[in-house]
């Protein structure tokens, strides 16, 4: 008898007892692989309303070993169906291939990353590299390490993270963000929804110290000697850019004079391709800003990342010890755009931002600005009444 037909031999008796068993599930031998089969509900994507005789494939080995694993497996497939929780992205091919089933936690945290870098729809995978690395890598090592250490299941490693952040900021927002896009992908449905538990945490708290002044926004550029680095102290005042998006733009309308000044940010940036202004403009002569002038900084995304390329910015502005951050010219520029007037909306796209996030970071500002105006027309008013 070759191996084959032993294996044959030994599925027919397993289906024996799973159909004795009354679980729906058959096992079937493709070539060397072992597949599940029974009525499952639709696969993702698909036209079909209602369950239908469907085909799991396991990637598992037609062996001795396998037939028990796929036994296993088919229990657990056959109480998720029972119990309506069956989800087809547990069995199906991930990219890079595995199935969530099959894997351990550091497989599947490595599945994730995978997965999040495969379907960010963006061109521009230098910062969807640099969001991973900064905002999800470092709290699903944790999560990993506390898993590891304290013997925990995932489900009580996710709440133990959360918890190793600090209450009300912004880190245990950005954990439960991370952790929370982990549970979605592996299906794992949390008693307690991490949104929950991020705490009071707003960053328009972040915007409670003083910001610079205009006159000491000026006054501060004569401490850097060199040309190179003021060029880029002069257009992020200018311009409210972020300390990367200076080394990723479109000067053209700056060297050819244009009156308007604009200057564009490429899209190889955190947030895409937008045109901004500048406010104010007599900076753009004051300082010297026509001739473009950048320091010889790498920019090769290949070798580098959007985050180590902003943080050169901020180490030089330690050097040259300047009273506030790159962040503070950022937004500096953005409440001068209030105090002028410009729509909300428009400088929250100049600023490569939604109007959402515009208007909760910059919100004491704005309601400032719209009660001084409320407080004008009503003044105005009684004005023409009295005098009418």
């Amino acid at each position: 008898m070759t191996d084959s037909t032993a294996i044959d031999a030994r599925i027919v008796q397993l289906n024996q007892r799973l159909k004795v068993a009354r679980l729906g599930l058959q096992v079937e031998r493709r070539g060397q692989k072992l597949s599940l089969r029974g009525t499952l509900p639709p696969r993702p994507g698909s036209d079909r309303l209602r369950s239908h005789q469907q085909r799991i494939s396991l990637d598992i080995p037609a062996t001795a070993a396998g037939l028990k694993q796929v036994e296993q497996t088919a229990k657990v497939i056959a109480a998720q169906l029972i119990q309506d929780t069956f989800d087809w992205r547990d069995y199906l091919p991930l990219v890079g291939g595995g199935r969530l089933h099959q894997m351990d936690l550091a497989e599947k945290l490595d599945a994730f990353e995978q997965h999040f870098l495969a379907q960010s729809h963006t061109a521009d995978m230098a910062s969807v590299k640099t969001t991973w690395k900064k905002a999800y890598a470092p709290y699903l090592n944790k999560l990993g390490a506390i898993a590891q250490a304290r013997n925990f299941t995932l489900t009580e490693a996710i709440y133990a993270t959360v918890q190793s952040t600090p209450n009300n900021s912004r880190s245990r927002q950005v954990c439960c963000t991370a952790l929370n896009a982990l549970a979605e992908f592996l299906n794992l449905e949390l008693p307690t929804p991490l949104k929950s538990l991020w705490g009071t945490y707003s960053p328009s708290r972040t915007q409670m110290r003083r910001l610079p002044s205009d006159e000491e926004i000026v006054r501060a550029i004569a401490q850097i000697p060199n040309p190179n680095w003021r060029f880029v102290y002069g257009i992020m005042a200018t311009y409210g850019l972020r300390n990367h998006e200076v080394f990723f733009c479109d000067y053209s309308a700056l060297e050819q004079g244009n009156s308007e000044a604009t200057v564009e940010v490429l899209p190889t940036t955190k947030t895409g391709q937008h045109e901004v202004w500048p406010f104010y403009p007599e900076w753009v002569e004051q300082f010297n800003l026509r001739e473009i002038c950048l320091p010889p900084v790498n920019t090769d995304l290949t070798q580098t990342t959007l985050q180590r390329i902003g943080q050169q910015v901020t180490a030089q502005f330690r050097r040259y010890k300047l009273p506030f951050s790159p962040y503070d010219l950022r937004h500096a520029w953005a409440v001068r755009t209030i105090h002028f007037g410009l729509p909300d909306t428009v400088a929250a796209q100049m600023m490569g931002h939604s109007v959402a996030i515009h208007n909760r970071t910059y919100h004491r500002w704005i309601t400032r600005r719209d009660q001084q105006q409320a407080v004008a027309s009503a003044l105005s008013q009684s004005q023409m009444s009295w005098q009418g």
